[in-house]
């Protein structure tokens, strides 16, 4: 590279991702093939509309680059063509969210999503986020004794405000989610059930954590994560599902192209191709399997540490731990600094029922996925919780 200086960031930012211990639930370490793919020629390409569908031409190699994509996400979630439509082309998460409120959910109608602080993310429908300003919000969250999802609860609110749609997914909750009591509960409301399973795709493809497919109209995730690929994000979506006469496949089709996006970045479907046959193969299985055994060894032994682990344990890849236990510990803010000294690196987090700011939260969020690809077993993963507690406690 002749760009000196950013060759130099990069070559930095290389050192310092090898010496530290990555525990933010939502990062990894993606392959180098993946990271070939990322940057290949690919990048050139404008390849604005749909494969066949082109405003441009020389799209012979881009349309069966985005046909291989959408063709191996159907697979690797043992999905029919027939049954889902898959959408490869949101740049990322967020816009892959609201591209399909965009399609679904009227201007002003209500959006029924998990609260910030329960551990929702800013795209279902925060104030703070144009999923916020463009729709209502009607929120979420968990018992506040068992900080676990109560489904009458849940029910009950929906029957009441009568949403238009409800997400079920999460950034903070790591717990299992039973796909089909949302479901039940967005049919007696007459609501679409979309699913964002971003965080915890990979251990789906894995076999590893409750399928949603069977259950929800619309899912959508990200690529890495656990997932283990490059920063983008895809759409999954019933065919036989309409609102009004038209397929919600179509509506949400035309909701990224061109309602929210210009071209896609092809050099990004290509490395997310390459990621979702990665996936596909035996070796995933037991990566997914072994992230979760690391993260529930991590919690049972800050656990036995004395930390307050929320809702008791994990079923996924995710660790929430209250640092500040009603002002005897310390806050998320400080805690995140001091173990980035000390080479350890997670994320402040709220906690349900949080009455601290989100800039200075009182807990931490943890995850197992990028010290699972670096081959970290159970133990290993107790060691850290250990260091973790001497760090903060020393």
């Amino acid at each position: 590279m002749k760009d000196k200086q950013i060759k130099k960031l990069i070559k930095a930012e290389g050192a310092r991702q090898k010496k530290v211990i990555n525990l933010i639930p939502s990062e990894n370490y993606c392959s180098a093939d993946v990271l070939e793919a990322l940057g290949s020629i690919f990048d050139n390409k404008y390849a604005e509309g749909y494969p066949r569908k082109r405003y441009y031409g020389g799209q012979t190699y881009t349309d069966t680059l985005e046909d291989l994509a959408k063709d191996r996400a159907l697979k690797l979630f043992k999905l029919s063509a027939d049954k889902w439509h898959a959408n490869v082309q949101p740049h990322s998460g967020s816009p892959a969210n609201l591209a399909v409120y965009l399609a679904l959910v009227p201007i002003g109608g209500k959006i029924m999503g998990m609260t910030l602080t329960a551990g929702g993310h800013l795209s279902h429908g925060q104030k703070v986020s144009m999923t916020g300003k463009a729709w209502q919000q009607i929120s979420y969250g968990v018992d506040p004794e068992t900080e676990v999802l109560d489904y009458n609860a849940i029910k009950e609110q929906a029957l009441k405000e009568k949403p238009n749609l409800i997400v079920a997914g999460f950034t903070a909750y790591p717990r299992m989610i039973d796909f089909k009591k949302f479901q039940e509960i967005a049919d007696a409301c007459g609501a679409f059930l979309m699913v964002d399973m971003s965080h915890f795709a990979g251990l789906v493809a894995g076999g590893v954590y409750n399928s949603p497919f069977d259950y929800a109209d619309v899912v959508t995730t990200t690529t890495h994560k656990t997932l283990r690929g490059p920063r983008s994000a895809i759409i999954f979506s019933r065919r036989d599902k309409k609102m009004g006469e038209k397929d919600i496949s179509t509506l949400i089709d035309k909701a990224v192209f061109p309602g929210l996006q210009g071209g896609p970045h092809m050099s990004q479907i290509a490395a997310v191709a390459v990621a979702l046959k990665e996936a596909a193969r035996p070796a995933f299985r037991k990566y997914a399997e072994q992230v979760v055994k690391n993260a529930r060894g991590l919690a049972d032994e800050l656990k036995k540490l004395g930390w307050k682990v929320i809702s008791g344990g994990t079923d996924s890849h995710l660790v929430l731990v209250d640092t500040w236990m009603n002002g005897k510990g310390i806050s998320g803010k400080e805690a995140e600094a001091k173990l980035e000294k000390a080479a350890i690196i997670v994320n402040k987090n709220t906690i349900p029922g949080e009455k601290r700011s989100p800039f200075d939260p009182s807990g931490i969020r943890l995850g197992s996925p990028a010290e699972t690809t670096r081959g970290k077993k159970e133990k290993d993963f107790r060691k850290i919780a250990q260091k973790i507690n001497k760090v903060l406690r020393g």
